[in-house]
């Protein structure tokens, strides 16, 4: 689906990605999580062909993205974090452009705009900013493309509506599909995102998936401050400490929990890049 291999970026005399290496495979919603300014944005355009690498090479669904061939843009939807729509109704809107979509699912899209509780016959500027954002999600869950790139997509959204988002992209996934979120709201994609990608220091210093996590560890609450070399890693939270150790035999399931596991691999990323990976998940 995606490979990305020694990626170098940078923004001016700035590095961001240096000799950068990154396998996506299709079939699975995958979350990008990084740092303020680790580079998720600019790491989703150089996916979709819309900034190019300085140094090496780049394969998405079977293309080149630099060349922005029209059978790799029609068969990709990307909704950024901040974004324009022009002033038109919705109705209009998809008369323009759904046809740049083959397999564009019209009756799938009025369905997502009633899950959303959204009026076609509205004019787009004169929707709320959330409003705007959940036509934009129903647009591109209804092209029907293999792979689906979402910058944020929570924000701006209430609660109902995150929870309608969570549902609906959970509908709309296909063993075909790919989708790859960015989000820091890690808390609004717990049981959707899976596997997680994390940027940091120009480089993916890790992608899992969750499976890989609850066999190499165990994640627990401990009342008491756990003893130097009994955690790879820990923090305090209201009623302890939320620890990070590797499992041992007899060790329980254990839930993984996603703000953990990004604070454990940022703080202490040794432990994490020789992972014992499941039957089909990612090295």
């Amino acid at each position: 689906m995606i490979r990305m291999q020694n990626i170098r970026f940078q923004y001016g005399k700035k590095p961001l990605f240096a000799n950068m290496d990154l396998d996506i495979d299709k079939g699975n919603i995958y979350g990008l999580l990084g740092m303020n300014g680790a580079g998720k944005t600019t790491l989703l355009k150089l996916i979709s062909g819309q900034l190019f690498p300085l140094e090496g090479s780049s394969t998405v669904l079977g293309y080149n993205p630099v060349d922005r061939h029209p059978a790799m843009l029609e068969d990709l939807f990307h909704l950024p974090e901040e974004f324009l729509l022009p002033r038109m109704t919705a109705e209009e809107y998809l008369a323009t452009y759904a046809p740049f979509y083959p397999r564009f699912d019209d009756a799938a899209l009025h369905r997502y705009c009633m899950d959303f509780d959204l009026d076609l016959s509205q004019k787009l500027h004169e929707l709320s900013f959330g409003q705007k954002k959940k036509f934009l999600l129903s647009f591109g869950l209804a092209s029907n493309t293999a792979l689906l790139i979402l910058d944020e997509p929570t924000n701006g959204l209430d609660i109902p509506s995150k929870s309608q988002f969570r549902r609906t992209v959970a509908s709309a996934m296909t063993e075909d599909r790919t989708f790859i979120i960015s989000t820091h709201q890690v808390r609004d994609m717990e049981n959707l995102i899976d596997p997680i990608i994390i940027v940091n220091n120009g480089k993916v210093v890790f992608n899992h998936n969750l499976t890989d996590i609850s066999d190499n560890f165990c994640m627990d609450l401990q009342r008491n401050e756990p003893n130097l070399g009994e955690a790879i890693f820990s923090e305090k939270v209201p009623g302890g400490w939320m620890t990070v150790r590797q499992r041992q035999e007899g060790d329980g399931e254990t839930v993984v929990d996603l703000e953990t596991l990004f604070n454990a691999v940022i703080a202490n990323p040794s432990p994490f890049a020789n992972l014992t990976t499941s039957e089909g998940g990612n090295a």
